[in-house]
């Protein structure tokens, strides 16, 4: 089968609202805009975890998120891994504030010759932030996670004091927070 050019660029012409209309995104606290797409109907029993995952919770959940200028990832970290993943748009600048004192920074985007990422792992208890990169453009990607993610699982990030625990990444926090206001 033949791809036309029309095919490959058919994301070219959506702008962020159509994007967050065919994909019911809605605003969020931590990640722009979010549409939960999957939690698993298996769930683990109270128990079948070591803490902090000792209550029930599903097995998996996953979700659409668009991250915006305007609308960045708030500084937050959940307590599961997740990996994200790159779907459409322009890249996403991730600062990951890893628990061991180290800041990184990554971006999510489709440019692998430049060494952008499709997917990227974000530990669990990792805080981390985002924003597209330019002032115009979007991101839209999806956020996996396991054990699926509960309420709880989500804690919003300190901006003066991580900023201070991680000097070298102060500035971007910052900035991010920032755009967000």
């Amino acid at each position: 089968m033949k791809i036309s050019s029309s095919q490959m660029n058919a994301s070219a012409d959506l702008s962020a609202q159509d994007v967050r209309r065919l994909l019911q995104l809605e605003p969020h606290a931590t990640c722009g805009f979010v549409r939960l797409t999957f939690v698993s109907k298996h769930v683990l029993p109270a128990g079948g975890l070591p803490p902090p995952f000792a209550a029930e919770r599903p097995l998996g959940s996953a979700l659409y998120f668009m991250v915006t200028p305007a609308a960045p990832v708030r500084l937050h970290r959940i307590r599961n891994d997740q990996l994200y993943h790159y779907y459409l748009g322009v890249p996403l600048e991730v600062f990951l504030l890893h628990t061991n004192g180290e800041a990184e920074r990554v971006v999510v985007g489709p440019d692998l010759r430049s060494g952008e990422r499709v997917q990227l792992l974000i530990p669990g208890d990792t805080f981390h932030t985002a924003r597209v990169i330019g002032r115009q453009g979007w991101f839209l990607g999806a956020s996996t996670e396991w054990p699926g993610v509960v309420p709880s699982d989500v804690e919003i990030g300190n901006l003066d004091e991580l900023a201070g625990k991680y000097p070298s990444a102060a500035g971007e926090l910052r900035a991010i927070a920032a755009s967000a206001s």
